[in-house]
């Protein structure tokens, strides 16, 4: 956890340094508003892995079509199915469990501010550039100077302030965790993608994750909740501007996005675009030249002795 220490006190640190300059440097909302900083900052980081998930997620929802029929002609045999799935992952550059991994990697640095956080609080033990006399501050540090930024719901010894503030953020943190995850599967994810194993994993994440959230928040320091609320409150924002600006194909969000272009264009005066399917070409015959037929000597007498050639085609006339 040393790594992480460090990252996460220089970052922290020097927000403080910076906000200290016209803020109370011993106040909690200096420390968080430090902490806000560091998500934004962890956060800005995570962006070309958050890109990679929704290429990846949008794979896999495009992909759903050739995974069922891959169920339906060897739903009997497991050992096949596996291995013609994960070659299909393959092919198409998926990973299915690429929607858990901002949620994995910002694990680690959650836990690391979460022990940083209590070991200031109780020991005002040093890490990294927290110095022993800045994790006294933090440790100490309170919010409208009477909500320690270090206690929880569940350590809250009789503070009301501090029960009411923990309960809002595990309601903010619960309720963005759960409208971000509905926001992808009732906009941005096809009909095909609503069944089946894809669509089992994200209702999982839909109801799974927000009980998850609420059960452990309660045991979450103030100044931890801090930063998951503005986490999820980036990933919410993250999600609605690539679902606005750039849906996955055969989505409800496509759809909305090509009627916002067509009204825009219609109020500038501009005929909307709409997109046609090209027709198809006519079929061509063939330019095959009918041979005349042999005529009897009957026909020929009555022709003059000369005989006379069938019509020839369209293509030879011309």
């Amino acid at each position: 956890m040393t790594p992480l220490y460090y990252v996460i006190s220089v970052i922290l640190v020097g927000f403080h340094t910076l906000l200290s300059t016209f803020m109370d440097p011993d106040g909690g909302a200096t420390w968080v508003l430090s902490i806000v900083g560091l998500t934004l900052v962890i956060r800005t980081a995570l962006i070309p892995l958050f890109v990679k998930q929704i290429k990846s997620s949008r794979n896999m929802q495009l992909i759903q079509p050739k995974v069922k029929e891959l169920q339906k002609k060897y739903g009997h045999d497991r050992e096949k199915l596996a291995a013609e799935t994960m070659k299909l992952y393959k092919d198409t550059g998926t990973n299915p469990f690429a929607s858990c991994l901002p949620i994995l990697l910002q694990m680690p640095i959650f836990l690391a501010l979460f022990r940083l956080l209590d070991q200031a609080a109780k020991n005002q033990k040093a890490h990294g550039v927290l110095t022993v006399d800045l994790a006294k501050k933090f440790g100490e540090a309170k919010l409208f100077g009477s909500i320690p930024i270090k206690d929880t719901f569940l350590k809250a010894d009789g503070n009301t302030g501090v029960m009411v503030l923990a309960a809002i953020l595990v309601v903010g943190m619960t309720a963005t965790t759960f409208l971000t995850q509905r926001q992808l599967m009732s906009k941005n994810m096809p009909a095909d993608a609503l069944s089946g194993p894809y669509a089992q994993q994200q209702k999982l994440l839909l109801y799974v994750l927000p009980v998850v959230f609420a059960v452990g928040g309660v045991a979450f320091p103030i100044g931890v909740l801090f930063y998951w609320t503005t986490s999820n409150l980036w990933t919410m924002g993250q999600q609605f501007y690539v679902i606005r600006n750039n849906p996955a194909p055969g989505t409800p969000a496509e759809q909305a996005k090509k009627d916002r272009d067509a009204a825009k264009a219609a109020r500038r005066g501009g005929p909307a675009v709409v997109e046609v399917a090209p027709e198809p070409e006519p079929e061509r015959r063939p330019n095959t030249r009918l041979q005349p037929k042999k005529q009897s000597r009957e026909q020929r007498k009555k022709s003059g002795g000369r005989p006379t050639d069938t019509p020839k085609s369209e293509g030879d006339q011309q």
